[in-house]
């Protein structure tokens, strides 16, 4: 089990990431949350991961905290919920949003996320409520690091497309996501962009 990579940031293109460590480039998947959090590409990060092992390939995923990732590892233990869908969550709310979700029984906020049907919603609610990890509410990002300057860009096409095809990754339709992404600021980063299309969708 690879549990910590710690290395040179080589590529940020949400949802995926490549790590060099000694050498050797890891790609990894992994939420907004997370992505938002990492600095820029060419300096070092340190991510906690989960690997999971399937017949046709081995799938890492990234997490700039141990309680995302503590999360991720409840939320895949749900019936019906895979990795992505684990992902999709955490990119459209952070752990402690989710939490609330749960606790409050607010099952409509869980369906604004992709994938997350009415009955998806009500499973999470009853299953998640006894499986939350436990843990002091986050705090500061650890040495994956938040004070990293976000990517530039080569022009707002750019972004756009970027982030459209990113929205898509996560479970979104392509016109769903060219909406969402509709009227926000194509100055910012990609992934600031993401975040905010993100927002927008969940405060509908």
């Amino acid at each position: 089990m690879i549990g910590r990579l710690r290395g040179t940031l080589l590529e940020k293109q949400p949802p995926w990431l490549v790590v060099d460590v000694a050498g050797v480039g890891y790609e990894l998947e992994a939420s907004m949350t997370t992505l938002l959090a990492l600095p820029g590409v060419g300096e070092t990060v340190s991510l906690h991961t989960h690997l999971t092992v399937r017949d046709d390939a081995h799938l890492l995923f990234g997490f700039a905290r141990e309680q995302e990732r503590a999360m991720f590892r409840a939320l895949i233990r749900v019936n019906g919920v895979g990795p992505k869908l684990a992902l999709a969550i955490l990119s459209g709310m952070d752990e402690m949003a989710f939490m609330r979700c749960v606790m409050e029984e607010d099952a409509k906020s869980l369906m604004r996320l992709p994938g997350v049907g009415k009955k998806t919603a009500e499973r999470l609610i009853i299953e998640m409520r006894d499986r939350f990890p436990h843990w002091e509410h986050p705090g500061v990002v650890d040495e994956a690091g938040a004070s990293g300057q976000p990517l530039t860009s080569a022009g707002s096409k750019d972004v756009l497309l970027d982030a459209e095809a990113a929205l898509v990754s996560l479970g979104y339709k392509p016109a769903e996501a060219a909406k969402m992404l509709s009227g926000l600021d194509t100055e910012l980063s990609t992934e600031a962009l993401i975040k905010a299309a993100l927002t927008k969708r969940l405060g509908n």
